[in-house]
Parts: structure tokens; sequence; C-alpha cells
């Protein structure tokens, strides 16, 4: 009764924590930078009583890209987080199993067929993420869809994705401007006009996950269990797939293909907040997401000032070890099982 008593106090203050946390790493974001902005002048800037060279700076640099980096950390990590539980699979995540790419691809498309369409980006994007999820997990269960042969699965896909957005930028160069930002993933040049259609597709996919997280919960323990209990199993799997995939794609539609947020921040709140409720995994996975990111852009833009990084540098940094290390945990853990 102690230990649970104690996990329950400790996990109650964790989403006003991370809540905290984003909305520090929102105000350093703007407030930092090769101009440097003190908070007060911020406040004031965004209740519209600002003057000086603080408004431009705030109101069309670093706001735009602040929002930008919140919305791309939360949807991609609530994306992952949703991914790894209806997979099984604790090394999936959007940028792993093609989702990113597949995302990529059609944002690539729709950019050069119709340039003037800006507002269909998010849900081109979308197609493009779920066409990825489905065809992974397609060929994953024709082969014994081993958590192995998922990742693998993903990283052909993901390169034959990458090699449709070549081609698409081969034959269409001005497509996608800042093509090198895009391919990395960064939040350079950000717009709100951009960032506003991406947000009512995330704000939509993230309630209706939300509204799925007790059937996500059953579906955890599993597929025959779940059948049990009178839940369609296997439409339930693509219903969340989807959301997961328009919340990933809406994030690639304005930050480009960005890695390892959706892989890194689930594992990192998963052990604050444990895995008893997936509501609120996906609520903190969202928070930290939306912190990791913001923090991760303020070191891509201060760590070499006046040259700044584009985020998705950061991210694979951070991430690259973070993925070995979780392969080589996994690895271990089967060695122990056959032991």
């Amino acid at each position: 009764m102690k230990d649970s008593r104690i996990s329950f106090t400790r996990t109650e203050y964790i989403l006003p924590a991370l809540a905290a946390l984003a909305g520090l790493s929102a105000l350093m974001s703007l407030c930092l930078g090769a101009v440097a902005v003190r908070p007060g002048e911020v406040l004031a800037v965004l209740l519209g009583r600002g003057s000086g060279p603080a408004v431009p700076v705030v109101l069309y640099a670093r706001l735009p890209r602040t929002c930008g980096c919140l919305l791309a950390g939360a949807a991609l990590a609530a994306a992952g987080t949703v991914i790894q539980g209806v997979l099984g699979n604790p090394l999936a995540a959007p940028n792993v199993i093609g989702v990113n790419a597949g995302a990529g691809l059609c944002t690539a498309v729709c950019a050069a067929l119709w340039p003037a369409w800006t507002a269909a980006v998010p849900f081109a994007a979308f197609l493009g993420a779920f066409g990825g999820v489905l065809l992974v997990l397609l060929i994953a269960e024709r082969t014994g869809a081993s958590k192995m042969t998922l990742v693998l699965a993903g990283v052909a896909v993901s390169g034959m994705f990458s090699a449709g957005i070549d081609t698409v930028l081969t034959f269409f160069p001005d497509a996608l401007n800042g093509y090198t930002d895009f391919r990395v993933g960064g939040m350079a040049n950000l717009s709100m006009s951009r960032v506003a259609p991406a947000f009512w597709v995330v704000l939509a996919a993230f309630l209706l996950a939300l509204s799925l997280a007790g059937e996500l919960d059953v579906l955890l323990l599993g597929e025959e269990t779940a059948r049990s209990l009178g839940l369609p199993a296997r439409r339930l799997r693509l219903v969340l797939l989807a959301l997961a995939a328009a919340l990933a794609g809406a994030a690639v539609s304005f930050a480009g293909l960005l890695g390892f947020v959706g892989l890194i921040a689930p594992h990192m709140v998963r052990r604050l907040v444990g895995e008893d409720s997936s509501a609120r995994l996906l609520l903190a996975a969202a928070l930290g997401g939306a912190a990791l990111l913001t923090l991760c852009d303020i070191l891509a833009r201060t760590l070499f000032a006046p040259y700044e990084l584009p985020v998705g540098v950061v991210l694979s940094l951070l991430g690259g070890p973070f993925f070995l290390w979780l392969l080589l945990r996994q690895r271990r853990g089967r060695g122990n099982s056959h032991a």
C-alpha cells in the first residue's frame, strides 16, 4: 500500500511539472536568440503594448517558431506513444517505421503539383503517413511481425519514400523552399499561416486519441483479451494508427522530417507516469515532446551563434545514441529470456 501511495503522489504532480517545463521552454525560446529580449518585453509585445525592434523579432520571427516547436513536439510524441502501444514495440516511432518519410513524400508531391493549396498540405501529409504505417504493418505481418522485422521494414520503406522525395525535387526543384531544413527537420522561416492548418489537424487527432485511451488500455492487454471483452481489436488498431499518422503528418507538413521526438519523449515520460493509464501517458508525452523539441531548437540556434543548426541535427545527435541503447537493451532482454 505504501509504495502505491508514493507512486500516486509522485505522478500526481508530473503533468503540471511538464506543463510548466513546456511553458518555460516557450518563454526561453521567445527571449533567446541573436537579439536578446527580456521577458517583460515579450509579455508587452504579446499583449499588444510593445514597441521598438522587439515587436517584429517576437511576433514575426520567434512566435511562429516557438508555436511550431510546441505543436510539432507534442504531435510527434503523441504519435510515437500511440504507435508504440498499438504495435507493442518500444523501438517503433514515426521516423523509424516510415511514417515521417511517407508524410514527407506526399508533402513534396502536394507542394510540387498544387503549390497554391497550402491548407491541403497537412491532409496530404496524413495520407502519406497513414500509407507508410499500413505498408510497414503489412510487411511485418506477412514476415512474422517480430519487433526487429518491423524496424527493418520501416527502414526500407523510409528509404524508398526518401528516394521518392528526391525524385519529385529533381523535376520540381522549387517545390520545397529550404529543402535541407525540410529533409533534416527545421523551424527556420516558419509563419503562422503554415502552422495554423496543422494545428487543427493535430488538435482533432489528439482529442480523438484521448477519447480512445480506455480502448487502448484494453488493447495493450492483448488482442485475444480485447476480443473477449467485445472490442473490435483490428478495427481499433487501424483507427489509432490513422490518428498517429494524422499527428505525425501534420507535424511533418511544416517542420520537415524531424526524427526521434516520437521515440525519446514517450520513453522519458513512461518512466515518470508509468503505463497504467494511456490518457495520462498521452498527455505527459505531448507536454514532454513539446518541451523537448523547443529546448533542442533553442540549442540549435544559440549553440554556435551567429550560425544556426537545423533542429533535426540536434535531435539526431541525441536520438541516435538513445535508439542504439534501446536496441541493445532489447537484445540483452531477449538473450536473458533464452537463458
